[in-house]
């Protein structure tokens, strides 16, 4: 078997665990690096940005170092077979990386869980569920601002939970599924602007921004495609998104925004303190409970969109890697 048709396997079964099981109850990968890059900046931390750097290149190097050599061994001889290579090791390791790093149900699950809250009009519980998806101050927030929360939250989480890592694995496989995972969470540790982190989590947060890019692009392409309003979803786009503090997180939040005929952005409040976001489609409506629903419908057909995708361009890698390293040997 082909090393593009293992990948593309791999990748639909990992998506589909993802789907039908979530995120894993118990023992999950991701939650394991954390604790391990928690452990290692309570010895690493300075106040200085080398000392970040290295910080990112021992945990994100460590993560993609173990992938490939992971890979490499699901790829070994086997002579029983005729084209030499065993594809169940490779597609099941592809699959279970995948699995780890997609949190697209776990997302969806928790937006329509702030979202029941809010229908049932217990603001507390909504509040209380808050903080699953984001790091706002819930108490701050009254039930539109939570609902204008909840449908921000889908919408930058579908690029770095699900559009951004099945981009890096098409074209990486698994280190690229572990790569982009474990940058992805390390800016979430240190990469905000606290004081602590200003310096040592510069890095952190400069890398997510680069592998972020091409995730974030596909996720506003595929929401201007996928959502009930192209055209507002483009010129949201065009309009706004330069003007988002993250440059990822703007084509995204303002695509979605004119998808949807909503509002984004505005004031918000991190650990206590006051931001004042630009924005996003200004000639939207403000933002009601029912359109999370409809921002979680809107994320879900993306992230089809984007197994789609990512399947179609590892499959075009893939075919193109081997076409070189045959032509290379003639």
């Amino acid at each position: 078997m082909r090393a593009r048709d293992v990948h593309v396997r791999g990748t639909l079964l990992g998506f589909a665990a993802d789907a039908l099981l979530g995120d894993p109850r118990r023992g999950h990968p991701v939650a394991a690096f954390g604790r391990a890059a928690a452990a290692l900046e309570r010895r690493m931390w300075r106040d200085h940005r080398g000392a970040g750097a290295l910080y990112v290149v021992l945990c994100a190097g460590g993560a993609v170092a173990a992938a490939c050599a992971l890979q490499m061994a699901s790829a070994g001889r086997n002579p029983s077979r005729a084209e030499g290579r065993s594809p169940v090791s490779g597609i099941a390791l592809t699959a279970v990386a995948a699995w780890a790093v997609l949190g697209g149900t776990s997302l969806t699950r928790e937006a329509r869980a702030v979202g029941a809250a809010l229908e049932a009009g217990d603001l507390e519980l909504a509040r209380e569920r808050l903080p699953a998806l984001c790091g706002r101050d819930p108490q701050r927030l009254d039930a539109p601002a939570v609902a204008r929360a909840v449908v921000e939250s889908v919408a930058e989480n579908t690029s770095d939970a699900v559009v951004g890592a099945l981009v890096w694995g098409a074209l990486a496989g698994v280190p690229g599924l572990v790569g982009f995972r474990a940058v992805n969470t390390l800016d979430a540790m240190v990469g905000h602007t606290s004081p602590r982190h200003l310096r040592f989590g510069w890095a952190a947060a400069r890398l997510d921004d680069v592998a972020g890019w091409p995730g974030a692009r596909l996720t506003a392409v595929l929401a201007a495609l996928a959502g009930p309003d192209p055209r507002g979803a483009v010129g949201a786009w065009r309009a706004d998104a330069h003007r988002h503090p993250s440059p990822n997180a703007g084509p995204v939040e303002a695509s979605f925004a004119g998808a949807l005929g909503v509002r984004l952005g505005g004031t918000l409040s991190y650990g206590g303190r006051v931001e004042h976001r630009p924005v996003l489609n200004a000639d939207g409506r403000a933002v009601r409970t029912a359109d999370i629903q409809r921002a979680v419908r809107l994320s879900r057909r993306v992230g089809l969109l984007a197994l789609a995708t990512s399947c179609l361009v590892g499959t075009a890698v893939r075919r193109f890697g081997r076409g070189r390293g045959e032509g290379g040997v003639r």
